[in-house]
């Protein structure tokens, strides 16, 4: 962290003077954020980016969705017909990965299960920085701010 200090009424923070509580907040959040940045972050990205459907394929059948995705078209080139064991069917969601516009759909094909699921595991990655990210923050404005700047 940057040297700290209250002038005035107002605060000193990462090399910038005369900033107001709510200015001292996105300070203290922005460079929460890059401290934060890693491998892992990138990683989620490329996981949320390849689940994307903006690839070509072939005409599906009524009611399916359109496209297909880059990790969908690895996994059945990789894995091609294979299915799980005894028959198991998982579940996978597409048409988003909102709870407001993902689908759920059984699936027995292990090509189709790791394509659906990989973005999956990007967004869950995303969403746990952003929560550590905003945790940290408050956590670190809450130890600068004076007692009536403070968040909760």
């Amino acid at each position: 962290m940057d040297t700290v200090e209250e002038l005035n009424g107002t605060y000193f923070y990462a090399g910038k003077a005369n900033l107001t509580a709510s200015e001292l907040f996105f300070m203290v959040f922005v460079m929460n954020t890059a401290d934060h940045f890693g491998i892992k972050d990138i990683a989620a990205v490329v996981a949320l980016y390849s689940g994307v459907n903006n690839q070509k394929t072939r005409t599906k059948p009524k009611g399916a969705k359109e496209g297909t995705s880059r990790v969908s078209k690895s996994m059945r080139r990789l894995f091609k017909t294979a299915k799980f064991p005894l028959g198991i069917k998982l579940p996978t969601w597409v048409g988003g990965y909102t709870p407001w516009t993902a689908e759920r759909r059984m699936v027995a094909k292990i090509s189709t299960f790791v394509g659906r699921t990989f973005p999956l595991v990007g967004e869950v990655i995303l969403l746990a920085d952003v929560s550590q990210i905003t945790y940290c923050s408050v956590r670190d404005y809450n130890r600068i701010a004076r007692d009536g700047d403070k968040l909760w």
